[in-house]
C-alpha cells in the first residue's frame, strides 16, 4: 500500500470519527442533558453519574481515543504536505478535534463529572450544584466538543476532496 493510499483511508477513518462523536455529543446537547434537567435533581445527577460510568466501559471511549490518536497520526503527517491544501486542512482538522474536544473535555467536562461522581445524588447541596452550575456550565463546554467535532470532520472530509 503505497502512503497516499494510507493517508487518504487515515483521513477518512478519522473523519468519520470525528463526525461519529460530533453525534454524540449533539444528542447530549439538544436532549439528553434537557431530559435529566426536567426530572427531579436526584433523578438527574443518578443518572448523569450512571452514564459517567459506563461512558468508560464503552465503545464511545475507543471512538473519542482512537481519533485523538488517528489526529496526531495525521497532524504529524500533514506537516509534510503543507505546500498542498489538504495538508493544511488535515493539520486544522486534526487541531480542531485535539484542541475543542479532547482538550475541552479533560479541562472542563472530566472535572465537572469527577466532581459529581463524589456527591450523594440525593442531597439538597448536590441538586443545587447540579441545577446551578452543572447543567449549565456542562453544556456550555459540550456545544464547543460538538462544533469543534463537526468541524473536524467537515475539515477533514474537505481534505479528502483536495488531495
Amino acid at each position: 500500500m503505497n502512503t497516499m493510499k494510507l493517508l487518504f483511508g487515515l483521513t477518512f477513518t478519522t473523519a468519520l470519527a470525528t463526525g461519529l462523536m460530533a453525534g454524540v455529543f449533539f444528542a447530549f446537547s439538544t436532549f439528553v442533558m434537557k431530559a435529566l434537567g426536567r426530572i427531579p435533581a436526584a433523578e438527574g445527577i443518578s443518572a448523569m453519574q450512571s452514564i459517567n460510568v459506563v461512558v468508560e466501559r464503552s465503545g464511545f471511549l475507543v471512538v473519542f481515543l482512537g481519533a485523538a490518536v488517528t489526529c496526531i497520526a495525521l497532524a504529524i503527517l500533514s506537516l509534510w504536505r503543507l505546500g498542498s491544501h489538504s495538508g493544511w486542512f488535515v493539520l486544522a482538522g486534526a487541531a480542531a478535534y485535539l484542541l475543542g474536544c479532547i482538550a475541552v473535555t479533560m479541562i472542563f467536562n472530566v472535572p465537572m463529572n469527577n466532581a459529581l461522581a463524589t456527591m450523594p445524588a440525593a442531597d439538597a447541596a448536590t441538586a443545587t450544584y447540579w441545577t446551578k452550575t452543572y447543567l449549565r456550565d456542562w453544556m456550555f463546554w459540550n456545544h464547543v466538543r460538538t462544533l469543534a467535532c463537526l468541524l473536524s470532520s467537515g475539515l477533514l472530509s474537505w481534505a479528502l476532496r483536495c488531495s
